[in-house]
């Protein structure tokens, strides 16, 4: 009897060291940290929407250079990416990526959803993690828009000339951005569209791993489940901002109802996507289910740097024998960076959430976009930035905006079956994208994760 219950307890010890080690593989959070078991978890990651589109074997797939990719990135310490686990709606559309994952409500394309198991394959591989987020608010991807249509959601907005009245979401490049932006506001009240998103989270957290069978709930490179790319009400009243919270709320809560193992975030800009007001941007990073806060930083397209033309036709570079603003304008950048963080973090410190500098870009010199040039202004902003979630305690981890690695660039605006860069279709290729290229900016990223590495 003593020898079966010495076997017993022995049996119950390699129980309890396997099921500690497996714990260990997930990221926590304590006392306004991360945690990787025991040892504090600090990242420097990369923005990496595409990756389930590159590691797919369908249109838009390339697993050779998926595999460089990520071996480039872990060359120089990059291992965290963030990753889009959507892409919805109706094909053809101006400005969209393709191919669409998600084509109606609950029809997928299964080579990027095989795409996306050998991308979290090779990411375990090589001890990275990744952050995946389902839904968007901007066109890019479908996102809210493709939930409003497919319900046949139809609307007024008023604009500069008048009101409009529209049958599906407004493309943003033809008939405005207030207009897409007043017109999208209707997915946060619209019960339809959220339940159809709510059954798209479903989907994709309780999916099977169709190369190792594992459940993504157990995977070993999940860090984080990420509500949507930049999440807003958009309407800056009550009714909207309190709609908005709940919505936060009753996603978090499914997610993690569906998947305990894993953080919750929201994706949110932070206090720019949340109508500049912060108070909204506590109760959304408050909400019982949520882990930790984001935040994104835009200095150009907040107007830091001074005013572009914000016409995507238009050739924004300035001439060699004017002023360039992208490099004279980086310590205004940098000082509102700092102003923009201290209100996050006072606000975050006193609810106890780690906070995320998930998105940061900065253009290259003279607003040029090829890979390889100039990159003065950019290399001043993101030693800035790297010094401030070095020293100060007050980001736990960030993604820069984004990895474009080895992407042949053929076209400034995206064309349909271009490699993909980081910059979405709507945007400049190259306009904040790091490519090998790059290397200044590849060694300032190094320096950052070998010193984050020591400490």
């Amino acid at each position: 009897m003593k020898k079966v219950l010495f076997i017993a307890c022995v049996v119950a010890m390699m129980v309890g060291c396997t099921a500690e080690k497996e714990t260990s593989n997930f990221i926590t959070v304590k006392d306004g940290k991360f945690y990787q078991g025991d040892k504090e978890y600090r990242y420097v990651g990369a923005n990496f929407w595409y990756g389930a589109i590159l590691a797919s074997e369908g249109q838009g797939g390339n697993r050779d250079r998926l595999i460089q990719e990520l071996d480039d990135m872990k060359a120089i310490g990059i291992d965290n990416v963030r990753v889009l686990i959507g892409g919805d709606g109706r094909d053809g559309i101006p400005s969209h990526i393709a191919p669409k994952l998600q084509s109606e409500p609950g029809v997928y394309n299964d080579t990027i959803l095989k795409g996306l198991d050998y991308l979290m394959v090779e990411l375990e591989k090589r001890d990275m993690k990744a952050v995946l987020y389902f839904n968007n608010s901007w066109e890019w991807s479908g996102g809210y828009g493709a939930y409003l249509d497919w319900v046949g959601f139809s609307g007024n907005v008023q604009s500069a000339d008048g009101m409009k009245h529209f049958d599906q979401t407004p493309v943003p490049s033809k008939d405005g951005w207030w207009e897409y932006m007043q017109y999208v506001g209707n997915f946060i009240l619209n019960d339809s569209a959220k339940a159809l998103a709510a059954k798209h989270v479903e989907n994709m957290v309780t999916r099977k791993n169709s190369i190792t069978g594992e459940p993504y709930k157990d995977s070993k490179a999940l860090m984080a489940w990420e509500i949507a790319n930049e999440p807003r009400c958009f309407v800056n009243d009550s009714l909207h901002k309190t709609k908005f919270v709940e919505w936060i709320d009753e996603q978090s809560t499914l997610i993690k109802s569906l998947d305990p193992n894993h953080l919750v975030t929201t994706g949110s800009e932070g206090e720019w996507g949340c109508e500049n007001d912060m108070d909204l941007f506590t109760a959304i990073h408050s909400v019982k289910n949520i882990d930790y806060a984001c935040i994104h930083i835009w200095p150009n397209n907040w107007g830091w740097l001074g005013k572009f033309n914000q016409n995507y036709d238009a050739d924004k570079t300035i001439s060699e024998d004017a002023p360039d603003p992208i490099v004279d304008n980086v310590q205004v950048a940098c000082d509102s960076t700092l102003a923009y963080i201290n209100r996050a973090y006072d606000r975050m410190s006193k609810v106890g959430r780690p906070i995320v500098l998930e998105e940061f870009g900065y253009p290259r010199d003279r607003f040029l976009f090829t890979p390889g040039s100039p990159t003065r202004g950019r290399d001043t902003y993101y030693k800035y930035v790297f010094s401030i979630i070095r020293d100060s305690g007050k980001i736990a981890g960030c993604n820069f905006w984004g990895w474009g690695g080895s992407a042949n660039v053929k076209h400034t605006i995206w064309q349909r079956w271009d490699d993909y860069v980081c910059d979405p279709a709507q945007e400049e290729q190259g306009l904040n994208s790091v490519f090998k290229a790059d290397t200044t900016t590849l060694g300032i990223i190094k320096e950052m994760t070998d010193e984050l590495r020591v400490r």
